[in-house]
């Protein structure tokens, strides 16, 4: 089939649910309705017919009854650490085609240690960390407070608060605790990095990714300025972005070589978004995490707001991820 013919593109998402939350970010990598129904506009802008299908358990049936050309994934899976990997398995093991990484990458893009280790074999910075998966675990004697505290497999800054970096061995056991107990999964305790805060977008395949303009998040308080749930829901009260980042251009392009290095060794596909730190000390990148799969609200996600600044509006943003998977398969783009 080619695009004159349309494609069928199914569109797989996880609708927000607010109801029945054990935390206030349980459903934050969820989307709207607004967000599913925005990018099916600007697929049907392609000519393409889509079905929407929300990635519950009758997907399973659903999409094994459909006649699909394609998949626009951009579901975040229902439980467990490896969620992100529920649709792009069932879409290998259906050989049905899909947009962005596979399943193998977004779990291990998930689980913030994992990233890190596959980026230390490719001697990649990144800040000493350790993984706590109870009450009863010892700090390490080589890494130094201050200390940031993260749920090890969330996205979307959940888990993170306001008061996540321990300064003592104190703050950091109530910080673990409290992750452990509410997430029902392991804390990642990683040494924390003052300096600069940058996200780097990628689009693209093999010797074609494009490396997308830095954007620079700045934060409007001083004192351990970082990446909290409660910044990023009201980040038009704490943070501005700067897009283009005003940088020297020999720190822009190590921080891009870097980026680069690591969708390529965690074998990303079509489109990522990397989180990196830029530390006052030594004035070096650091990589902090990867979003294999990142978020696509427009005009609010990361993403987007680098997209514009490489003037690309938030219907080709869509359409190039989209392509970027035809040509993949070896399918005629539309």
């Amino acid at each position: 089939m080619n695009s004159q013919n349309k494609y069928s593109v199914a569109l797989t998402y996880n609708l927000k649910n607010e109801s029945n939350l054990k935390n206030e970010d349980d459903q934050a990598e969820f989307d709207s309705i607004e967000t599913v129904q925005a990018i099916a506009r600007a697929i049907e802008k392609t000519g393409c017919r889509v079905v929407p299908m929300e990635a519950t358990r009758s997907i399973v049936n659903e999409i094994q009854n459909r006649h699909i050309d394609m998949v626009f994934n951009f579901a975040e899976g229902l439980k467990g650490r490896g969620r992100e990997s529920q649709v792009p398995a069932l879409l290998s093991f259906l050989s049905i085609p899909f947009t962005g990484s596979d399943e193998t990458t977004l779990a291990i893009g998930l689980d913030k240690a994992l990233s890190k280790r596959i980026a230390m074999t490719e001697n990649i910075r990144t800040p000493k960390f350790q993984i706590f998966f109870n009450s009863s675990d010892v700090l390490k004697k080589s890494l130094q407070f201050p200390l940031i505290v993260k749920p090890n497999a969330e996205g979307s800054s959940k888990g993170i608060i306001d008061s996540s970096i321990a300064s003592d061995e104190y703050s950091l056991k109530l910080l673990t605790d409290r992750i452990i107990e509410s997430y029902e999964e392991p804390a990642i305790v990683e040494e924390y990095v003052p300096g600069r805060e940058f996200t780097v977008g990628l689009l693209g395949n093999g010797k074609d990714v494009e490396v997308l303009p830095l954007m620079e998040i700045l934060f409007e308080k001083d004192e351990n300025p970082f990446y909290s749930y409660n910044v990023k829901k009201n980040s038009e009260k704490f943070i501005r972005y700067e897009c283009p980042a005003k940088i020297d251009s020999k720190l822009e392009k190590k921080i891009k070589r870097m980026a680069l290095r690591i969708f390529t060794s965690l074998q990303c596909r079509d489109v990522a978004r990397i989180d990196i730190r830029v530390s006052e000390k030594d004035n070096e990148p650091y990589f902090i995490e990867i979003n294999p799969l990142p978020g696509l609200i427009d005009g609010f996600s990361d993403l987007t707001i680098i997209a514009r600044s490489a003037n690309m509006e938030y219907d080709q943003l869509i359409r190039r991820i989209l392509n970027e998977a035809f040509k993949r398969y070896g399918m005629n783009e539309v």
